[in-house]
Order: structure tokens, then sequence, then C-alpha cells
């Protein structure tokens, strides 16, 4: 009687805890609007955009079909040199993470993992797509565009609902239509193809362009349309967030731009557009001075697979946990904390990714003995037989970065606070070996 009088009072709460936790059960369409890195981080800014679709989800990587539960959705867009194809549809956990499932995300990255995922990602599910080179290596191309997104850059959603006729209507269409490449720059680009979708589910919510894009149909312009027919219809459950870049060695990816926002920002660009046509440089900085300054971070709660998105640290928060972080560094200075004398930078240098007997991935490095190894996942950084210092040391270069200022938030706050405890009962199993 006791047991079941326990099992009542907490049966709201279990309630709660299972809603709470549960996948969103609302359908929504999203706009990614993708930062920019490398080359066009450098060059013209203006990044990359795709659609997220809560209900539909992948049959193969150029069919569509309605989710089974539990799944996460998928994720379309456009390219211009893959396979032939004029559109992809690659389910969101690997387009981001490029793994299956969410427990494998990696805590930290460096590129030598990044492309290690990768591959094997594309060995398991996209040989069709991007086929062994000769000798089985790992082909060359664009091919990697598809999966981990997020090591590369930071996304933001600008996500609207849409009903099940809605999803159906889309499966079909895109089902049935040639599937041939058609990427044009100016004219049929990435944002061109999110305009098209978006105007199947709302007709008008995407015009094509705007003055300061000079009619180019661009990333940014198609994120700031959706949040504008949002406004417009307050009906639809509108909501917008940020999927941080993951921590790691991998250079952080750039703010994103439309066109004469690149060429005002870039001074080697507006320098010489001035020089030699004083008149399209001052209309362009005109066009500039009078367009929408549109932010994709403002008020942006941070992206949950599990849930509704969260809120990110509050700036006191932040400070408090990186003063926290200063002290147990300057303690373990102080005290003479035990170490094997593994270096963390050294091992990352050293480091190679492979995959355990568990099929999970790891980061595998000589020690002079042997090999020491470490996990690189929230469920198996403990688990694995490595030195705690290096344990710790990832957790502290995941912390600093993730509480470093930024244009975005980096990290939820029921994220960091996980990451704290996880840090924590480290510390606490190097105090028992003391």
């Amino acid at each position: 009687m006791r047991a079941k009088i326990k099992w009542l009072r907490l049966g709201p709460f279990l309630f709660f805890v299972s809603v709470w936790f549960a996948p969103r059960a609302s359908a929504n369409i999203a706009v990614l609007l993708e930062e920019p890195y490398s080359y066009d981080g450098a060059l013209a800014g203006t990044g990359h955009t795709a659609v997220y679709l809560t209900r539909v989800c992948a049959a193969t990587p150029v069919t569509l079909r309605r989710c089974n539960p539990g799944e996460h959705g998928v994720v379309i867009s456009r390219y211009a040199r893959i396979a032939g194809y004029d559109w992809i549809a690659i389910p969101l956990v690997p387009y981001l993470y490029a793994v299956e499932n969410p427990d494998d995300i990696p805590l930290y990255a460096d590129s030598k993992l990044v492309v290690f995922l990768r591959d094997q990602y594309r060995r398991a599910h996209l040989e069709d797509i991007a086929p062994d080179a000769p000798g089985g290596e790992t082909p060359k191309g664009d091919w990697y565009e598809l999966i981990g997104s997020s090591y590369d850059r930071t996304n933001y959603g600008f996500e609207i609902e849409t009903t099940p006729e809605q999803d159906d209507a889309l499966i079909a269409w895109l089902n049935s239509r040639t599937n041939r490449a058609s990427y044009k720059v100016v004219s049929h680009n990435c944002a061109d193809f999110v305009r098209d979708i978006f105007d199947f589910y709302y007709p008008h919510s995407e015009p094509r362009g705007s003055i300061a894009d000079l009619g180019v149909s661009t990333p940014k312009h198609a994120a700031k349309a959706l949040e504008r027919y949002g406004r417009r219809h307050p009906d639809l459950e509108f909501t917008r967030y940020v999927i941080p870049q993951v921590p790691g060695s991998v250079k952080r990816s750039r703010p994103v731009r439309g066109v004469l926002e690149s060429l005002l920002r870039a001074k080697k660009y507006v320098v010489v557009l001035a020089a030699f046509h004083p008149l399209i440089g001052g209309a362009a900085v005109s066009a500039d001075l009078i367009g929408d300054r549109f932010s994709p971070a403002r008020n942006s709660l941070v992206f949950n697979l599990t849930g509704e998105p969260q809120v990110p640290p509050t700036n006191e928060e932040k400070r408090t946990y990186l003063a926290d972080l200063r002290n147990a560094t300057i303690h373990d200075t102080e005290t003479g904390a035990p170490s094997s004398g593994i270096n963390w930078r050294k091992f990352v240098e050293k480091a190679r990714p492979e995959l355990d007997a568990d099929g999970q991935a790891i980061l595998q490095a000589p020690d002079g003995k042997g090999t020491t190894e470490l996990g690189v996942t929230r469920g198996d950084l403990q688990t694995v037989d490595a030195p705690m210092e290096l344990q710790r040391e990832l957790m502290i270069s995941r912390l600093k970065q993730t509480l470093a200022n930024s244009r975005a938030p980096r990290i939820s706050g029921n994220e960091l606070r996980e990451d704290w405890q996880l840090l924590e009962k480290i510390d606490g199993s190097r105090q028992e070996i003391i």
C-alpha cells in the first residue's frame, strides 16, 4: 500500500517529466540559416540555407516519406555538384552531427574527428551519392556538405507550423518531380529552393530578394522573410532558435550577410567599387543604410533535440561559471593535483579517431608504453579507461569555448549545468585517488 501511495504521488511528476523530455509532437517547417565558413566566410559571406521539416523524413536521400514515432525529421537543400541531383534529403541528426544517434554527438571535435565521423556515415548510408575512391579511399568532392554541418558553423532555425495535409502534399510533389542538378548562383541557388518550398506551403511567404541583395535570393533574406511572415500571421506558431557550432579546434564560422552587406564590410571590394564607379558605390552604401538590420541571433533560444528550445544562460550565470572555472584551474596549480604527465594539447595532436569494441568513436594516441584512449561523448567520456586529466581537460576546453563571448548563444542553460556536473564528477573521482 505504501508503495502504491508513493507511485500515486509520483504520477504527476513522472507525467511532467515524460512530456517535457519527449520529442516535440507539433509539426513544423523551418528555414535553416547557416553561417559561412572557410572560403565563403572570407569572401562572399552569404552562407547556406536549407529546409528542415519535423514530420517529413527521408526514405532515401532523394525520396521522402512521413516520419515514424521518435524520428527527428529531415533537412532538404539544393546543392551544386553532388551526384547530379538538384536536392538531397538527410535526417536531421546526421545532417548536423554526422552520427545517427544523439547520444553519439561528441562533446569536443577537431578536424580529424570530423573527417572520420563523416566518412563513417558516408560508408554506411551514402555510397550511392559518394562512392569510394579507387582503393576504397574517401572520395573528394562536396558530399561532405551533406553531413556534420554543426562542426563547421552555427545554424539558425526560423520555424513555423504546418498541417499533415501540407506535409503529405509536399512529399508527393517532390517525389514526383525530376530531381536533376539545376543550381545557378544568381537565379537558382539554395535560397531559391527554400523560397519554392515555403511558397508551396504558404504562397507569397518568401519574396525573391531585396534591394540590398540586388534582387538575388540569399540565405539571410530567406530567414528574414519568414520572420516577417510569422509576425503578419500570429495565428501560426513561430519559433526561432540557434543550433550552436560544436566546441572544438575547428575554426569558428562567421556572421552571415547579404550581397551588399558583404561588399561594404569587405574593404577590398568597396574601395575598388567606389574608386572605379563612385555612383554604384554610393548607391550600394545608401541601400545598405536603409536596409533592415536583421540579426539572426537576436532573442534566440537554443535548439534541443529532445524537446522544446531551451533558454541560454544569462550573462551573470556565464560570469559565475567562468570565475569558478578559473578558480578550479588555479587550485590545481597551487595544490599540485595528481597528474599522469599526459598533456591535453599534445594528446590531441597525436590522437587518431577510431571505433571501440562497441562501435563508438574514441580518440587514440601512443603514449610510449602503448596507447591512450579517450571517449568523446557524454556517455563514454568516463567509461573508457582514460587518464582523468584528459577527461577533465576536454571538459575545461569545452566550457571555456561555450562560455566565451559570442554573437549567439553557444549552449543552453540546462546543458551548461550538465557539463559542470560532469566536470565536478570527474574532479570527485580524482580526489578519491589522492
